[in-house]
């Protein structure tokens, strides 16, 4: 330990306590184990990856390099204000990577007047009320299975046995994987970030369903509503809004497929996954199931001055 800067070592044992302290304070609490958050887990030498976070006093930045305790120095971008902390930690590729945590910075646009629905989905990632902005399903994941079922075939036939030591080809086989699976993340990070970053610009307030990606992940299309990345997606949609100051309803997602948007009527029947049309026995209006989902966000939001009275339909 004398080798390496005290600086990341004493800030590791304060982690370390803060979260010991709120673990204790959750089992004080009794609360249920599945409930209990803050205690770090254990994890064997070699499948844990080296983390260290280096506050004020153990980095700086010059000529646009960093710095760190260690004497390490490495290129950095330009950085909107001073960062408070730098995270330093290794992938499992092999790759370093440093997190800079700074200040969040608003940008604002100018106002357009215009206003979104978005409905999430599994044939298309997201459905809007408008046709320019719908994001249609990018399988980044699908594209690269089959070289990814490649390289899995390559780490069992490699696999040493226990007490072995593992042998060069199943370390490579294993960041072969490893990369390509980062490759497909960054992937479905950019195309989530890209689409939020056009909708937050084109409207001041969007309406977007709060959608629990866990539910389709109990489901027969677990797989192809992972490659759709709902959950990063909306995470980049709501870091969008926050950035650029709009407004952002989180709508309930409860019988948005079940109500009509132009009269607020419900159905008597939740509509199977099969059926892609919305036809309402009321008014007797007839459009597509996930448009229709969309619209149904619009006027739960209150921001569809056309939608039943400006009255939203009733959430129970």
């Amino acid at each position: 330990m004398r080798e390496g800067a005290c600086v990341p070592q004493q800030q590791v044992i304060r982690d370390f306590g803060r979260s010991r302290t709120k673990a204790l304070a959750n089992i004080r609490a009794g609360l249920p184990m599945r409930q209990r958050a803050g205690m770090p887990r254990w994890k064997k030498k070699h499948e844990a990856l080296p983390t260290l976070e280096y506050t004020r006093r153990g980095f700086r930045l010059k000529d646009g390099r960093l710095y760190l305790a260690d004497g390490i120095a490495v290129w950095s971008r330009e950085l909107p204000k001073p960062p408070s902390s730098v995270p330093v930690y290794r992938d499992a590729v092999g790759h370093w990577w440093a997190s800079f945590v700074v200040p969040a910075v608003t940008e604002q646009l100018p106002a357009t007047g215009r206003v979104i629905g978005i409905d999430w989905g599994v044939k298309e990632t997201a459905t809007t009320t408008s046709d320019d902005h719908d994001l249609r399903h990018s399988q980044h994941g699908r594209t690269a299975a089959q070289k990814l079922a490649r390289y899995q075939r390559m780490t069992a036939r490699r696999k040493p046995q226990k007490g072995q030591a593992a042998s060069k080809g199943y370390r490579e086989a294993k960041r072969q994987t490893a990369k390509l699976r980062r490759k497909v993340a960054a992937q479905r990070a950019d195309t989530g970030r890209k689409w939020a970053k056009q909708v937050a610009r084109d409207h001041d307030a969007v309406a977007v369903e709060d959608f629990r990606p866990k539910f389709l992940a109990k489901t027969t299309m677990a797989r192809k509503a992972a490659d759709a990345a709902i959950g990063a997606t909306r995470r980049a949609l709501v870091e969008m809004g926050r950035k650029h100051r709009g407004a952002v309803h989180l709508v309930h997602p409860a019988h948005t497929t079940m109500d009509c948007a132009q009269c607020g009527a419900r159905t008597k029947h939740a509509l199977p996954l099969s059926e892609r049309t919305y036809a309402c026995t009321a008014c007797g209006v007839v459009s597509p199931r996930d448009e229709n989902s969309a619209r149904v966000m619009l006027v739960r939001a209150g921001l569809n001055p056309a939608g039943a009275d400006l009255v939203s339909p009733a959430t129970c």
